[in-house]
């Protein structure tokens, strides 16, 4: 008797264990990734009273927030971001170096995603020649879809080629973007189709941005409560072509005409909701989340990106377009829990790069900022060349604050690169605005362990990067001198970034701890239990994993 009440205990506990292994190892029927473009992290707390319950307080509160989250390269660009997050790496080892940088082989400036060898699908334009053949290695969704034997489906959608096409990956089912035309119609390129499918040219029929455009831009609540922002009318921003100020409201349908017809749609909050819109039809279109396979739908909402170009990090335009953002998710992780079903997926948020406060408001309460002399650089130079060795030819482009050498002029002077390239460097530190300048031979030689030095080091690519590579003051930016800002460095204004993970598989809570952007790959591969993109180099996070 008790050797059969042993045997019952022990069946009964083996069982128990096989179905918690079986709940714990339980895989979610889609995986959303929400790519935020130019997303501060402070934009979380900063508006944070003001958020409804639904939207990103949603999965702050019933999900897993990375408080110390930041980029570990330069540049901060949008196509190095949305690839990095995705393969799980950085520069160094996916080859995206820019959106756009100088090709030393063509001796011309490349576009990331510009292929030529596949046509527009969609409409007459040549803004659908595009593959994500320049990256070099696996995304996240790529792995997914090879560990199903290319069963289950990957979507990327996004108002920029690049947001869409380098995170959906090498395999994608499809890759969707708006076409930068007047139309501003919904296309693809034929590196994934030969045709539309019939939801897209459905969507496409319904004129979608007409109704966003049609009406001005007024904000979403009294402009009188807007007090996280400086003044709405302020010398820090730029305007619409035909405004005089940079005020609300907006008149999109008076100014689309002189700013690219429906396409001024980007420039505002409701091109996220256009992309909301775009999203929520292929959930349905393509029956994401419904099958014994996992799908992947990549979202990058791009218009903050536009937006925050335009008026900066203290505007009310920026404010507002995050008080809209909060809604648009809101409705989007509804519609995944009427969809797919709560407990059914899982997702993450997070931004490609975050932004520089306007370096003219900083100056202006006296702090140290900058704008740097991208033109007086290049004649300084080609000046220090002349002086050295006699000839004004020998560099070929400086772009994305990095110097590529004129090979043919070095090998008629009979002149080695290294010299001339250490030279430029040690004198480049000279010019005004200039904080750190190295060589290529130095990224190639020397190993940083940390610091703005280790971040170069990891956006750094030996086959396409220059030769020889700055970093100009921290608070500075190139350009935008009548309102505005960008990003790109790698100072923590520009690289600290939400990261949050919610939904299947995912705990509850927070952590201060620092992380990369590479680690959501490899995370998301270890929840997925399958292998990580081929040239991964983040870690798991374990402390969100349930």
């Amino acid at each position: 008797m008790r050797n059969l009440i042993s045997v019952f205990l022990l069946t009964s506990l083996i069982c128990l264990g096989c179905k918690k292994e079986k709940e714990i190892h339980k895989k979610p029927s889609l995986v959303v990734g929400i790519v935020i473009d130019q997303m501060r992290y402070d934009y979380l707390t900063r508006y944070h009273d003001r958020y409804g319950n639904d939207g990103f307080k949603r999965v702050l509160k019933n999900g897993f927030s990375l408080e110390n989250a930041h980029y570990n390269y330069i540049p901060t660009y949008t196509a190095v971001g949305h690839t990095s997050i995705y393969t799980g790496t950085t520069p160094d080892m996916h080859g995206i170096i820019g959106n756009w940088w100088y090709d030393k082989y063509a001796h011309k400036s490349i576009y990331c995603v510009t292929d030529t060898t596949y046509t527009t699908v969609g409409s007459e334009s040549k803004y659908g020649q595009r593959s994500p053949y320049r990256m070099f290695t696996t995304t996240i969704t790529d792995q997914l879809r090879l560990a199903q034997n290319m069963k289950g489906k990957t979507i990327g959608v996004a108002i920029k080629d690049r947001s869409s096409i380098l995170p959906a990956g090498h395999t994608a089912t499809a890759a969707y973007w708006f076409d930068s035309s007047p139309e501003s119609k919904v296309i693809t390129s034929s590196f994934y189709m030969s045709e539309l499918p019939q939801w897209v040219q459905h969507f496409n029929n319904s004129k979608p941005a007409e109704k966003y455009v049609s009406k001005p831009w007024k904000t979403l609540y009294n402009i009188h409560t807007y007090t996280n922002s400086l003044p709405d009318n302020n010398p820090f921003e730029a305007t619409f072509k035909g405004e005089e100020t940079p005020t609300f409201p907006h008149d999109l349908p008076g100014l689309k005409d002189q700013n690219g017809g429906n396409s001024i749609i980007k420039e505002t909050p409701f091109g996220n909701s256009l992309t909301l819109d775009l999203a929520k039809a292929a959930l349905k279109g393509e029956n994401l989340g419904k099958t014994t396979y996992t799908d992947f739908l990549a979202i990058s909402f791009s218009a903050t990106d536009y937006v925050g170009h335009k008026y900066g990090p203290d505007a009310v335009e920026v404010e507002d377009t995050y008080l809209r953002l909060d809604k648009d998710l809101a409705e989007l992780f509804a519609f995944l829990d009427t969809e797919v079903g709560k407990g059914n997926y899982t997702l993450f948020l997070t931004a490609d790069h975050a932004a520089a406060q306007v370096p003219s408001y900083l100056q202006s309460i006296r702090v140290p900022a900058h704008y740097f002399d991208s033109k007086g650089f290049r004649q300084f130079v080609k000046d220090l060349c002349i002086k050295h060795f006699k000839s004004g030819n020998l560099v070929e482009n400086i772009s994305n604050h990095q110097v590529f050498l004129n090979k043919k002029e070095l090998e008629r002077l009979r002149l080695s690169a290294d010299k001339v390239s250490q030279i430029i460097a040690d004198e480049a530190i000279n010019f005004d605005g200039i904080f750190k300048a190295l060589t290529a031979r130095t990224m190639q030689t020397t190993s940083f362990t940390d610091g703005i030095l280790k971040t170069l080091q990891n956006g750094y690519n030996q086959k396409f990067s220059g030769d020889v590579l700055l970093v100009p003051y921290p608070a500075s930016i190139t350009g935008h001198k009548n309102g505005g800002t960008t990003h790109g460095s790698g100072y923590s204004y520009d690289t600290h970034i939400p990261m949050i993970f919610y939904g299947n598989g995912i705990k509850k809570g927070r952590s201060a701890k620092r992380y990369n952007i590479i680690d959501i790959a490899p995370t998301l591969s270890n929840l997925l239990q399958i292998e990580f993109p081929n040239g991964s180099t983040g870690k798991i996070i374990h402390e969100v994993l349930e």
